[in-house]
């Protein structure tokens, strides 16, 4: 069994007696220290913030022309707290509970319960940082509900909260880089780890303009990089988004962990042809005011509009009366699939239920009405001063679905269909956010640790400055306090060449295989693999099935690639290449996962074992455990179990009803 290295004494106490424990390192030593953050979201420009303000020498790099285009951007809802600014029931407890229970418990307690203790520090930095969070008319910050609660702990800003708080770590990070604590390698990809005795002591780096390989040195290096969810080539995600570095780092000995636990996102723009290349995310917040139904009609053909109210089933409120709309996310994709595969889907792919605001736009008309003491109004201007209210709440929403579209969500329900969105895998951490392999770090959506197997809405955001701004700068200071004798090492060390090499003959195997089809082409198919053997719902004759197609694929993959340009030049298909072969790898890899895990809990949903509501039906006598996967060469893995025990929390079939 694997140690997770959580510190004894009571859950509440165990955050502050680390922080009160852990080794320091003082100021002249961390000027000597040198930290490399690989990924500039959330995660990894809050870490580099708050590690170059300590005064650590850190290099970040990223992909991107600029942190700014980190996918955090596109996170759109909000991020929650435990404030309990509604003074609706809210605590630590409340929301260590949600998440742990949202999870269907396949958490670690002690991460999830230090996450909710530092959520309500991360407001207060924000707002410091002026994130213009939504605010009362009074001036107090506001708050909405998302799934999996019964109170309103989220914080946002319209719905451009993602984009809002990266520009707060954006500028933090930028203010570290204008003192020289931190230096930007912008256009940069991780493309291996060097170790040296065991530990992880740098990385290679390809400059994406140049082609060129560089060597940096660190002595510590942080993973935040992003989760895995274009493996699916379809998803919410930024085109960008990859695996590499967590893959490379998984095959240098990182355990990755729960692979299968993906999650798909109830409240997208449905695909609407084999043309696309990513999808649309319509944020959770709509699940606030918006009714969710489909027409109780098999092959039903009317508009929506046309259909009267006794002929809609609203089927989330129905099934889970307690939550309604707002139940999880993994509950709710299930739900709508399920209306959907059984003749209830609306539009042209019948692949879409309803989003509905009507209701939602006249309760709101009628609260202003009485706010302005106005009588005698009639319907149209009551359903005009509503949609004022909404535009004002969900506006830049609303216009990104007409745009896409066509359609005016204030005039016709919106059609929305689960995408996938977030992946609760990642590389295995323990309580320290420390990989397998010493000295290696992962944070963010690229570890596993806090969202078990569903994570609710509004939490990456949460996870990832809580990692970042509060976590790291104590664990990795723990373990760095061990290094201070250790001084710089040069990149002319045998494991840096060793490494460049290697990276070097794996490109020049790329671009020599001459074959004659694409990157793209390759994770388009791998993608339709994964989604229907590997998506929603998942059966042990599909992912054998799926496992062989994959394996088949990377035969031709390394047979047929054809990758135009030149090595040593500005070169995306090169660096497509790159991504789609680790995605190839990954994708297996998820489904020996899903094989293995005989239960169904959260996100993975395995046929053969639901109750008879057809909810999720885990087996905790078997299953209450974190796969955490070694590499072990080519197909193949060994299986790691961190026991999950919960001391405080008592596991029970979930019930949103």
């Amino acid at each position: 069994m694997l140690d997770a290295k959580i510190p004894s004494g009571n859950l509440d106490d165990k955050w502050v007696d680390y922080k009160g424990h852990c080794k320091l390192v003082n100021p002249a030593n961390k000027r000597k220290m040198e930290v490399i953050i690989v990924g500039t979201g959330l995660a990894g420009a809050s870490a580099a913030a708050a590690m170059g303000e300590l005064g650590y020498k850190v290099k970040a790099f990223c992909f991107q022309d600029s942190p700014r285009r980190a996918h955090s951007i596109a996170a759109q809802g909000g991020i929650n707290a435990a404030k309990n600014y509604q003074n609706d029931g809210d605590s630590v407890f409340r929301l260590f509970y949600d998440t742990i229970k949202g999870g269907d418990y396949r958490a670690r307690e002690a991460n999830v319960h230090r996450l909710a203790e530092v959520s309500a520090n991360i407001i207060d930095q924000c707002v410091a940082q002026g994130v213009p969070f939504a605010r009362e008319y009074g001036g107090l910050l506001s708050n909405r509900s998302f799934g999996g609660t019964q109170v309103q702990r989220t914080f946002y800003a319209a719905g451009q909260t993602g984009q809002q708080l990266l520009i707060g770590a954006y500028q933090a990070l930028e203010r570290q880089v204008a003192l020289g604590n931190v230096t930007m390698h912008a256009r940069h990809e991780m493309l291996d780890i060097v170790k040296i005795d065991g530990k992880a002591k740098g990385i290679i780096a390809r400059n994406l303009i140049t082609g060129e390989l560089e060597k940096h040195f660190g002595h510590a290096v942080l993973i935040c990089s992003g989760g895995y969810g274009n493996v699916y080539y379809l998803s919410t995600n930024a085109m960008g988004s990859n695996v590499t570095a967590a893959w490379k780092a998984h095959k240098q000995g990182a355990y990755f962990a729960n692979p299968c636990f993906t999650q798909i996102h109830p409240t997208c723009i449905p695909v609407s042809g084999d043309h696309q290349s990513k999808l649309t995310l319509m944020s959770e917040s709509l699940r606030n005011d918006g009714r969710i139904w489909v027409p109780k009609n098999v092959g039903e053909t009317r508009k929506a509009n046309d259909i009267p109210e006794a002929e809609r089933d609203y089927f989330l409120e129905r099934r889970y009366p307690a939550f309604g709309n707002l139940v999880p996310r993994d509950v709710a994709s299930r739900a709508a699939k399920e209306r959907c595969d059984a003749g209830f889907g609306v539009g042209t792919s019948k692949q879409a239920v309803y989003l509905d605001y009507a209701a939602a736009i006249l309760r709101y008309g009628k609260i202003e009405v009485s706010k302005q003491g106005l009588s005698n109004v009639a319907e149209d201007q009551i359903i005009a001063m509503g949609k004022e209210v909404v535009k004002e709440k969900y506006g830049n929403l609303f216009e990104m679905y007409a745009k896409i579209t066509g359609e005016n969500p204030y005039e016709v329900p919106m059609r929305i269909y689960p995408a996938v969105h977030y992946t609760m895998g990642g590389l295995w951490v323990d309580y320290e956010l420390q990989t397998t392999v010493p000295g290696l770090f992962a944070l963010g959506e690229a570890n596993f640790s806090d969202h078990g197997a569903n994570r609710l809405g509004a939490s990456a955001l949460m996870q990832g400055l809580a990692d970042g701004y509060f976590v790291a700068p104590y664990t990795v200071g723990n373990n760095l306090a061990d290094e201070i004798y250790n001084a710089a090492i040069p990149t002319t060390h045998p494991a840096f060449e060793e490494a460049a090499k290697k990276v070097a003959d794996r490109i020049a195997s790329l671009k020599n295989i001459n074959g004659k089809q694409s990157a793209e082409s390759f994770h388009k198919r791998l993608g339709k693999i994964i989604w229907n053997e590997c998506g929603m719902s998942r059966n042990a004759a599909g992912l054998k099935k799926a496992i062989a197609d994959v394996q088949a694929l990377k035969n031709e993959f390394w047979s047929d690639l054809r990758i135009p340009g030149e090595i040593n030049e500005y070169n995306p298909e090169l660096d497509k290449a790159n991504r789609v072969a680790d995605f190839i790898e990954l994708g297996e890899l998820m489904c020996v996962d899903a094989l293995a895990r005989e239960e169904s809990c959260g996100g993975h949903f395995r046929e053969e074992y639901q109750t008879p509501e057809g909810e999720a039906l885990r087996d905790d006598e078997n299953f209450m455990y974190v796969a955490a996967w070694e590499n072990k060469g080519e197909h193949e893995w060994q299986l790691h179990k961190e026991a999950l025990k919960y001391e405080v929390i008592k596991p029970s079939q979930r019930n949103y009803k």
